[in-house]
């Protein structure tokens, strides 16, 4: 399937019911990391007897941490790449080799699996906002970026070594914008791979909040404009440009 020596982190906040599932599915692909951030149900006791590394935050610390986490301790073992997956059941841990087949190919590359299928089936408020989310950071980035907000990525390891993260306590989303930026700014390709939209009936509500993080994400991308005078040419180029997307 592809050479990548890859490691699959997992960020879980209250997610008993679906992390189970989400970690035995990802095992087939690569080496699991949980990265318990102080959950109040039982998300740790569902992994039991699953060959996965759990590691836990004392206390909430929110998604970028719990990221960071995850991604340094598998730098720390010796992974070539870190693919991120959400573990509330929204991503399906099959498309894994469709992530690492990018990245055998093209190796400084951030690819994400963009949920560009069924798109009709996501709340409406969600789609505008990933909308307005895409804007901004593809000008930032210079690039056209599909579904900036899909927390299922592949991270080359070149580019998590020495990236420094601004990490802020209820900043999960802000941290998975603006490393995609500093991705494209240091030289390295952000690539989508299309996935399916999946929102399944019952699933726990999702953490991410249209107003307030889109607000966070659209403020550190105007810090970033400002400090190169707004790019202009950023923006000519997304207007030229579409999104590149793998099949």
């Amino acid at each position: 399937m592809s050479s990548i020596a890859a490691m699959i982190v997992i960020p879980a906040y209250n997610e008993a019911a679906t992390i189970r599932a989400v970690a035995e599915r990802a095992l087939v692909h690569g080496p699991v990391i949980v990265v318990d951030d102080g959950s109040r149900d039982d998300t740790v006791a569902q992994l039991d007897g699953l060959d996965v590394t759990v590691l836990r935050n004392e206390r909430n610390s929110g998604k970028a941490a719990s990221l960071w986490r995850g991604m340094q301790h598998a730098l720390s073992l010796g992974a070539a790449a870190v693919i991120s997956i959400d573990g509330d059941g929204q991503h399906a841990p099959e498309d894994i080799p469709r992530l690492l087949a990018v990245a055998a190919r093209l190796p400084r590359t951030v690819v994400i699996a963009a949920r560009l299928r069924d798109r009709q089936s996501a709340p409406r408020a969600r789609r505008v906002a990933n909308g307005v989310a895409d804007f901004w950071i593809s000008w930032a980035a210079g690039r056209s970026i599909a579904d900036s907000q899909s927390g299922f990525r592949l991270y080359p390891a070149e580019l998590l070594r020495d990236y420094v993260p601004r990490l802020r306590e209820r900043g999960g989303f802000v941290f998975e914008s603006e490393i995609l930026i500093d991705a494209v700014r240091r030289g390295f390709d952000c690539v989508a791979v299309p996935i399916a939209t999946v929102y399944q009936a019952g699933a726990r509500p999702s953490h991410f909040r249209p107003v307030a993080d889109i607000t966070r994400i659209v403020l550190m991308v105007a810090g970033k404009l400002a400090a190169r005078g707004f790019y202009p040419q950023g923006l000519w180029r997304v207007w030229r440009e579409a999104a590149r997307i793998e099949n």
